[in-house]
């Protein structure tokens, strides 16, 4: 595994590179994508969400697409459609822009729910049916979605069966001053355009299988459960994790474990990523919103009350 978190580490500082700062969401990233995850970057316009996601594109070398999601995007632009032909006296398929190893949804809120629910089968199921024919995507398959914070304008919500799609949600936040200077100094410089592939799709299968074959005890299973399950009876939430969540947390878990070298997982690689699989999945309870708490804050004290299994 040495060799495997190596590569994952040239990863990493090749996206260093373009992000400056944000060394953990670059490497969460990383993760979700070993996990067999998608990413939702929720952020304010022009802090990088979609330069990471240009970023982690350009350093995988996987086929990707990617479309701005506007208010007249239609299902058949992101699936695709059958159209008539005059010739062969039957209908083609052609094909949408989400058959790739990786699609970039960018500002995903600022389009109309009817498209945003035909991602949801891809997303689950990797596979689109139009008209009745159901098309596997190309493996490895990942969507990297980034929206503004809702309020912004143009943004519809996201329902939550989509959130729940997404393994993990993450926000880079500003640079502080000194990665601010670093980003002046170099924005001319197209840094984009320099970045290196590290990672081939055959890797990415690669290491997304040794991903899953992460060594976990039965005390960690137990773990995971208990951490999942003290969402749905806490005074300050109102939706607790669904076992969606608890197969996600399990898997960002093992990709941790294997990020860092090891070939089973601990408890540390549970909490490196508890807030970024459940904060988006949640939601207060009045009781929560009155005493000043926030997702965050909530899965923060329920992972110190929850005991971890000893190493």
């Amino acid at each position: 595994m040495n060799q495997n978190t190596a590569k994952l580490q040239e990863a990493l500082n090749e996206v260093k590179t373009v992000i400056k700062g944000k060394d953990e969401i670059i490497k969460k990233t990383l993760a979700t994508i070993l996990a067999g995850g998608h990413i939702l970057l929720e952020d304010i316009p022009g802090v990088g969400k979609t330069t990471l996601a240009m970023a982690i594109s350009k350093v995988i070398s996987l086929d990707y697409r990617r479309m701005q999601f506007t208010p007249d995007v239609l299902p058949s632009d992101i699936v695709g459609f059958s159209m008539y032909n005059n010739k062969t006296n039957e209908f083609e398929y052609k094909e949408g822009a989400i058959l790739c190893n990786l699609f970039l949804a960018d500002e995903i809120n600022r389009t109309s729910p009817k498209t945003q629910s035909s991602l949801l089968e891809v997303m689950e199921e990797k596979q689109v049916t139009v008209d009745g024919v159901t098309r596997k995507v190309p493996e490895p398959f990942t969507v990297i979605a980034t929206q503004n914070p809702l309020g912004s304008s143009g943004t519809q919500k996201l329902p939550e069966s989509q959130l729940d799609r997404f393994m993990v949600c993450l926000s880079l936040g500003y640079p502080d001053t000194q990665d601010a200077v670093e980003i002046l100094k170099n924005h001319k410089n197209e840094p984009l355009k320099q970045l290196k592939t590290i990672l081939e799709k055959e890797d990415v299968v690669a290491l997304r299988q040794q991903a899953q074959e992460v060594k976990v005890s039965d005390e960690m299973f137990q773990y995971l459960v208990a951490l999942t399950e003290k969402t749905r009876d806490h005074e300050y939430l109102l939706q607790g994790a669904s076992p969606r969540a608890s197969v996600a947390l399990l898997n960002m878990t093992k990709a941790m474990a294997l990020f860092e070298g090891r070939e089973f997982a601990i408890p540390e690689d549970v909490y490196s990523v508890i807030k970024e699989v459940f904060g988006h999945r949640v939601k207060l309870s009045p009781k929560g919103r009155a005493a000043g708490m926030n997702e965050q804050q909530v899965i923060e004290e329920i992972f110190r009350s929850v005991k971890a299994p000893a190493t």
